[in-house]
């Protein structure tokens, strides 16, 4: 990240900030483009971090192709974050989805090459995986076109890749702030005592894709290991005095998740922390990835099967934290 200039869309969510916390205090890149539809947003994200002579703010849209190409003249480094996040938003706005998520990442994957960018890594997410939202399948469309971006960069250098993983601890819309506020009331909802979920701290999402940007050859899908957590573990831990009303899955959501596939466990490998979803693309050379090992026959990494899982203790300091 030093001496490079990376342009982030959706620059002012959740993952922006934190990425532009994380890469401002521990590297030194030359800049970083804040692209997002967000005035506020920006002018709060400002605020926050001061007169940072590297900080740059686009205002504008990854629908607008225009102003992606604009904002992307003479980057190096682009994380893609923009999206419609939200399933129920995505299930009852379904274009307005299609037309950001896919849409969107052909406009950022197009401006990419033709501005030879080095590297650009977008965020995905559990729900791509054999995804019964609109929103997974917006993101399952996403990682293909990353990862076939590889074919049509011809000559250039420039390289795609994804990050997966799974929800994040405090995010915007995540359930903790939704517990929090619903337990003032002395009720709060869930919709499945059953569920389980992976879960991530902000910080590891961001310390993870960064150290995947530059670790890429082009083409993979990284999946950190991550522990699970239990929904009712969780309650248990925000909202302790409150009165639970069980209310049913929700459109487009499961009781479980998954992260890696018996399908993709085929083409993956498996390295200390974190799994490696290699492209089943004739530009890819099997000597890129050194060190990992394949995977047993019909491995599946899922939220309920999970090895490793947060205890009601580190749910407690998460909460703590927020």
């Amino acid at each position: 990240m030093d001496d490079k200039v990376i342009l982030v869309t959706g620059g002012t969510g959740s993952f922006g900030q934190k990425f532009t916390e994380v890469v401002l205090r521990e590297h030194d890149p030359k800049a970083i483009r804040i692209f997002s539809r967000g005035e506020l947003l920006q002018q709060q994200m400002r605020q926050r971090f001061g007169d940072d002579p590297r900080l740059r703010y686009f205002i504008g849209d990854v629908r607008d192709r225009e102003r992606v190409y604009r904002a992307m003249n003479g980057v190096d480094v682009v994380v893609h974050a923009a999206a419609l996040k939200q399933v129920p938003t995505c299930e009852y706005n379904p274009i307005e989805a299609v037309r950001t998520n896919v849409d969107g990442a052909i406009n950022v994957i197009d401006a990419a090459i033709d501005n030879g960018v080095e590297r650009a890594m977008a965020i995905s997410t559990d729900k791509a995986v054999h995804p019964v939202n609109l929103y997974g399948a917006t993101k399952l469309v996403m990682e293909r076109l990353f990862a076939q971006a590889n074919v049509y960069t011809g000559g250039r250098e420039s390289k795609f890749s994804c990050v997966r993983y799974g929800n994040v601890v405090g995010s915007r819309g995540s359930v903790i702030p939704l517990f929090l506020e619903q337990s003032k009331d002395g009720v709060i909802t869930i919709t499945d005592d059953k569920m389980t979920r992976f879960w991530i701290t902000l910080e590891q999402g961001v310390r993870f894709v960064i150290d995947c940007i530059g670790r890429m050859h082009g083409g993979e899908i990284f999946v950190p290991k991550i522990p699970s957590m239990r929904i009712t573990d969780l309650a248990d831990v925000a909202a302790p005095k409150a009165q639970r009303q069980i209310i049913g899955i929700r459109p487009g959501e499961k009781v479980n998740e998954i992260l890696l596939t018996e399908e993709e466990s085929r083409h993956a490998l498996e390295f200390q922390n974190y799994f490696v979803i290699e492209p089943e693309h004739s530009f890819w050379k099997k000597d890129n990835l050194e060190g990992g090992k394949p995977l047993p026959e019909g491995f599946t990494y899922t939220s309920d099967k999970n090895s490793w899982w947060l205890t009601k203790d580190e749910l407690t300091g998460m909460v703590g934290e927020l």
